[in-house]
């Protein structure tokens, strides 16, 4: 007999009742305009550290979310309290707080009825996963880390997965509806001695496309690889970046891309002799990145948090800025088509494997992953931070030695004009919150490692 979560056992709204409330509110609406946001989920997880499993859990909620407008006064309240009266007690509110606030003077009218693409994200195999399926997944990093006894293993990770369903809609007319399901599993292993860590990730809308063994086999090949660290002075390196890495720094591009700072003088997007730089080359020629809700390996929502349609948006194409992202209210004081506000981002990659990135190595840095990020210079997207869970020397087209954690001072503008190679791209893992993201492993010249890191 199959087991199966509470998580599988429940579901989302159906669209017909995210539908009905947000039309429910609506009608208690007495405002100018309203907009109102429905979103129901249900998810399961596993969490395990130390080598054991210590959790399990599922989760279901749903939220309301009421935008009332009188002319140019906003506000927003939300409730998880779907009943009538939770129900008109949020609309109330938000009129009440909207009437109080300051006038807006950038508030554009609602939009009214739109067409959306289809976009396949939701997965009946990742809907239904079980406890009994995410416990196993752990189980093929927990094994191995207990069974290597003579060096000493943590395994620590997290497996979720789950589904949801939202919609938006408005007085005006305008109704979108997206559901989707999710699968992520993160991983670190460390060594008994702290001295080495190694982590992997994985994630997709679809359970089926997740490998939990093979994140398990990389985690545990950093770890081991990472112990007793050298040192390694500081300075300009050729490095190989892998997938988490690269989305670590070059996803920082696109909240830079806003034509506003650009026309405005704040961006590292404009030109010496004024405006912007759309149009002109600013990074290698094999360089495309763009936002795309139907790519296979993004499948995001088709319409952004107004319920505009989004489709595919290009920023930087074969090494050319080709576009910037408008809000409604600058795009209509520029006389520029509004495109809406993306939530997916992928760098297209290129022929060069991993292996063969470091086998044309003669010296270089190959990194996991980086972490606390913070920015130095807005005008370049320079940034600072760390990397981290497995850092390796590479002497003569082989890795040689894992060396302590480096601070770096670089930007992705810098990266993507040092290019050298890139590689296969994946789904990254290691983005919560950050939207559907995907990136190449990379190998680029000179990237600047300023001072060494204690941490592992």
């Amino acid at each position: 007999m199959r087991t199966r979560s509470l998580a599988a056992e429940a579901a989302p709204m159906s669209r017909d009742a995210l539908e009905a409330l947000a039309t429910r509110a609506i009608k208690l609406s007495h405002a100018d305009g309203a907009q109102v946001d429905v979103r129901s989920g249900v998810s399961g997880n596993t969490r395990f550290a130390v080598n054991e499993l210590s959790t399990a859990g599922d989760v279901s909620d749903a939220t309301i979310s009421v935008t009332s407008a009188f002319g140019p006064k906003r506000a927003s309240v939300s409730t998880n309290d779907l009943s009538d009266e939770g129900v008109r007690t949020v609309v109330s509110q938000s009129e009440q707080l909207a009437k109080l606030a300051p006038d807006d003077p950038e508030a554009m009218p609602a939009f009214g009825p739109q067409q959306y693409q289809t976009i396949e994200a939701y997965f009946e195999s990742t809907a239904r996963v079980s406890a009994k399926e995410r416990a196993e997944a752990a189980l093929t990093a927990l094994e191995p880390a207990r069974a290597a006894r003579g060096i000493g293993l943590m395994a620590a990770g997290f497996v979720v997965t789950g589904e949801s369903a939202s919609v938006t809609a408005n007085k005006a007319g305008l109704s979108a509806f997206f559901r989707s399901t999710s699968a992520n599993y993160t991983l670190t292993v460390r060594t008994a001695d702290g001295t080495g860590s190694g982590w992997a990730a994985a994630d997709d809308h679809d359970w089926t496309k997740l490998d939990p063994k093979a994140v398990a086999e990389r985690a545990i090949e950093k770890a081991q690889r990472s112990r007793n660290p050298i040192r390694l002075e500081p300075g300009r390196y050729t490095v190989i970046l892998e997938p988490q890495a690269v989305g670590d720094l070059v996803q920082l591009v696109q909240g830079e891309l806003d034509a506003r700072s650009a026309d405005e003088g704040r961006s590292a997007f404009v030109r010496a002799s004024g405006g912007s730089k759309v149009g002109e080359t600013i990074a290698d020629s094999r360089v495309t990145l763009f936002s795309d809700p139907a790519d296979p390996q993004l499948r995001s929502a088709p319409y952004d948090g107004e319920g505009f349609p989004v489709g595919r948006q290009v920023w930087i194409e074969n090494g050319v800025l080709r576009e910037l992202s408008y809000s409604r209210f600058w795009a209509k004081k520029q006389g520029k088509e509004y495109k809406g506000q993306s939530g997916s981002l992928k760098l297209i990659g290129g022929p060069t494997s991993r292996q063969e990135m470091i086998k044309s190595t003669e010296r270089g840095v190959l990194v996991t992953r980086l972490w606390y990020l913070r920015e130095v210079d807005p005008r370049t997207i320079l940034y600072t931070g760390l990397t981290r869970d497995g850092t390796f020397l590479i002497e003569h087209g082989e890795i040689t030695k894992s060396i302590r954690n480096f601070r770096f001072n670089d930007s992705p503008l810098f990266l993507l004009n040092n290019l050298d190679a890139l590689g296969p791209v994946e789904r990254l893992a290691g983005t919560e919150g950050s939207g559907d993201v995907a990136m190449p492993i990379l190998k680029a010249r000179d990237f600047d490692f300023t001072s060494l890191s204690d941490a592992v």
